[in-house]
């Protein structure tokens, strides 16, 4: 459930809010203030927190109340924390700021700036539903999008020549096919959206990311996921993580994306090279989780040294697994090593029950490094 509500909404996260630079809408259109939140984008998405929150500071005492600054401050917290647990001390505000900047947007003093109303309302919407997608809260993605499909149908209307649409173009295009193709149980709540074309999701992204103006990067990261998750194309997915990785070198989890095509392709010598860089480099108990894992991978594959893997498949396992569905996929991916070792020491017992473990939590069971 996670995967096809993370990819298939979040574009709308950004879409909306920032292509609608000539609206005439009251904060958007002050050219000054676009400026504040594409820059604060740009410091969000290389970890600058600090100076993103001066920015959105900044934007707060030109506006005061204004429901675009709960969405940039939102937006800050869930990248700035992540990944944002359940009943953590972030989630509340996470969520609050993004319910508030729903409920400011649909306030009516705001009804003479349809466009940005609908703007904002759909950003924070999106943002609200990612989350609810990463944590697996069913419960609540469901009533949130059923009231949010009417607000992007009649964000329709507003479209023109921005090339930034293109990346939610494609998004649908793609994964209204693609998802109910991987997974059947889908595909009646597909028949309620009209069909798409993977061929044309595809151009559209690929389009999105030479040529939109702020959504380089998300075409980039969705590119890569596709390619990896649904069209193995491994070699294809390294490309477009090398591309999200040279736009932002500071996201180390953009570099993780990066890292794992790059094992996925067996270029071995250059993922131990970041790797060897992020040994010490990071401070977050979930990268550090992944990065054992990812040198678990390395010292199975290219040294053949099981034993260290297996200790570092376990420590890694160790540490992300409190992260829950955040750290599903990495652990899934020790697991399967895991297996393998096993089935190398000859223990059949272990190899089954590691290989069911790793069944049981990943999404898109091709990956596993096997090859």
């Amino acid at each position: 459930m996670k995967s096809v509500f993370k990819i298939f909404l979040c574009g709308i996260i950004l879409l909306f809010c920032l292509t609608a630079e000539n609206s005439c809408a009251q904060i958007l259109s002050d050219t000054s203030s676009f400026k504040i939140i594409e820059k604060s984008i740009d410091d969000i998405y290389s970890f600058r927190f600090a100076e993103a929150n001066d920015r959105c500071t900044l934007l707060n005492n030109k506006y005061p109340g204004h429901p675009a600054v709960r969405l940039l401050h939102g937006m800050i917290m869930y990248w700035e924390y992540y990944p944002i647990l359940p009943k953590s001390p972030y989630e509340k505000t996470y969520i609050d700021d993004m319910t508030n900047a729903i409920r400011l947007s649909e306030k009516k003093e705001y009804s003479e700036n349809e466009t940005e109303q609908l703007l904002i309302n759909l950003c924070a919407r999106g943002m609200l539903l990612q989350y609810y997608a990463d944590v697996d809260n069913t419960s609540e993605i469901f009533p949130l999008a059923k009231t949010t499909y009417p607000h992007i149908r009649k964000a329709f209307k507003y479209t023109s020549s921005y090339y930034d649409f293109y990346f939610f173009t494609g998004l649908y295009n793609y994964y209204r096919e693609a998802y109910p193709e991987a997974y059947p149980i889908y595909k009646t709540f597909a028949f309620l959206f009209p069909k798409g074309n993977k061929s044309d999701g595809i151009r559209e992204m690929q389009f999105a990311s030479k040529y939109s103006l702020l959504l380089k990067a998300e075409s980039y990261s969705f590119l890569s996921w596709i390619s990896t998750s649904f069209e193995h194309d491994y070699p294809l997915a390294t490309s477009y993580s090398r591309m999200l990785y040279d736009l932002y070198p500071a996201n180390t989890l953009y570099l993780a994306e990066y890292i794992k095509n790059l094992l996925l392709t067996k270029q071995y010598n250059e993922a131990e090279n970041f790797l060897s860089a992020q040994s010490n480099a990071s401070n977050s108990p979930y990268l550090k989780g992944v990065f054992e894992i990812f040198n678990g991978i390395l010292q199975e594959k290219k040294y053949h040294n099981n034993r260290m893997a297996q200790t570092l498949y376990e420590k890694g396992i160790e540490d992300v697994l409190p992260f829950s569905s955040y750290g599903n996929e990495y652990a899934a991916y020790a697991y399967f090593g895991l297996s393998r070792i096993s089935e190398a020491n000859g223990d059949k017992k272990g190899r089954k029950a590691y290989h069911k473990k790793a069944n049981d939590l990943a999404v898109f069971k091709n990956i596993d490094f096997g090859n």
